[in-house]
């Protein structure tokens, strides 16, 4: 019987709306980097960054930039851009995310929150959100040896760390992006579900290998009893 321990979330997309504003951040990093707005090179650029929603943004930039130290440059940009978007309040949870982290929690789940963003941009969004008792952990790539997604490194963290359940297959997984769904799938996770409030869609999200799509991660409490239920 498969009872699910261990539930690691994303955060940007799936537990937390932002509205766009990675794309507003990256704009800051390309135009420190002296990629003209409007540009064909801005374009290609952005679609990349678009495709790889949920990545490691240190991994997506050093893949646009190149060499290390442009990369670094944007990465900081970055962060320092979106950073300053949450500060002014650009940031909410998705509707009923709180409401479902606590309804896991308080049936003895253990819920971690992932990001691909560095800890001070994680940071700044738990404050922002008031989110810092939340969980009992949070992990950003770094913590993690330095791979994000769509390496299974940050869920298997979460389980070392923890320690919440005795196998892979006891754990879930939701995230809005491909990546999040790869990283799932690699981990060993079986409940890999996508949400509709992010980046990709729920044919991407199957093709992936999600093995659920649900509207939002509001959904996932009832999924999780009901396949409890079936098993």
């Amino acid at each position: 019987m498969t009872t699910y321990g261990l539930i690691v979330l994303d955060m940007a997309g799936t537990t937390v709306a932002d509205g766009g504003l990675v794309e507003r951040a990256f704009g800051a990093a390309a135009d420190r980097l002296g990629v003209e707005p409007g540009s064909a090179e801005h374009a290609t650029m952005l679609d990349h960054v678009r495709a790889t929603m949920g990545e490691s943004k240190i991994s997506v930039f050093r893949h646009l930039f190149g060499d290390e130290g442009r990369a670094r440059r944007a990465n900081a940009a970055f962060e320092e851009a979106y950073g300053a978007l949450v500060g002014e309040g650009l940031v909410a949870p998705v509707e009923g995310a709180r409401e479902a982290v606590e309804t896991l929690a308080s049936q003895g789940r253990t819920v971690v929150l992932s990001t691909g963003f560095a800890r001070v941009t994680q940071d700044a969004i738990l404050d922002a959100l008031g989110w810092r008792d939340l969980v009992p952990l949070t992990l950003c790539p770094a913590d993690a040896g330095g791979r994000g997604r769509p390496y299974p490194d940050m869920v298997l963290s979460a389980l070392l760390r923890t320690g919440a359940v005795d196998r892979v297959h006891d754990i879930a997984v939701a995230g809005d992006t491909t990546y999040d769904m790869l990283s799932g799938v690699r981990s060993g996770a079986s409940l890999v579900a996508g949400v509709l409030t992010g980046a990709h869609d729920e044919e991407a999200l199957a093709g992936a290998g999600a093995t659920h799509v649900l509207g939002s991660v509001a959904e996932l409490p009832s999924l999780i009893g009901e396949l409890e239920q079936d098993a």
